[in-house]
C-alpha cells in the first residue's frame, strides 16, 4: 500500500479522488497531513491550482523522482510540464485512467 498525496483544492472531486485512491488498495493524505519530512510514493496534482504547483515544486527539489499524476481541467502548459508529470488527465477523464495511472507510476 502506497501513500498517495493528493493536492485538488476542490472538496468534492478531492472526495472522488480519495475513493479512487482507495479502492486502488492506496492509503490518500492530505497535503496538511504530511509533516516536513514525510514522503509519499506519489502525488496527484491539479495544477491549475497556485498552491499545488508550489507543493510539488517543493516536494520535488526534496524528492526528485517522485511521481506526479496531474488531473486538470486545463491542458499542459509550461508550468505543469517542468514538473515531468507521469501522465498527464484532462477532466472529465474516466476513473479507469486515474487507476492505470496510479498502477503505472508505482511499478515506475
Amino acid at each position: 500500500m502506497a501513500r498517495i498525496l493528493i493536492h485538488e483544492p476542490h472538496p468534492d472531486v478531492r472526495i472522488l479522488l480519495e475513493a479512487i485512491v482507495r479502492r486502488a488498495g492506496h492509503d490518500p493524505v492530505g497535503h496538511g497531513e504530511l509533516a516536513n519530512d514525510d514522503a509519499p510514493e506519489l502525488m496527484i496534482l491539479e495544477p491549475a491550482s497556485a498552491d499545488g504547483l508550489a507543493a510539488a515544486a517543493r516536494l520535488r527539489r526534496r524528492l526528485g523522482d517522485l511521481p506526479i499524476i496531474c488531473t486538470s481541467i486545463e491542458p499542459p502548459n509550461g508550468a505543469s510540464n517542468a514538473l515531468r508529470p507521469i501522465a498527464y488527465l484532462v477532466k472529465p477523464f474516466r476513473l479507469g485512467e486515474l487507476e492505470a495511472a496510479i498502477c503505472s507510476a508505482l511499478a515506475a
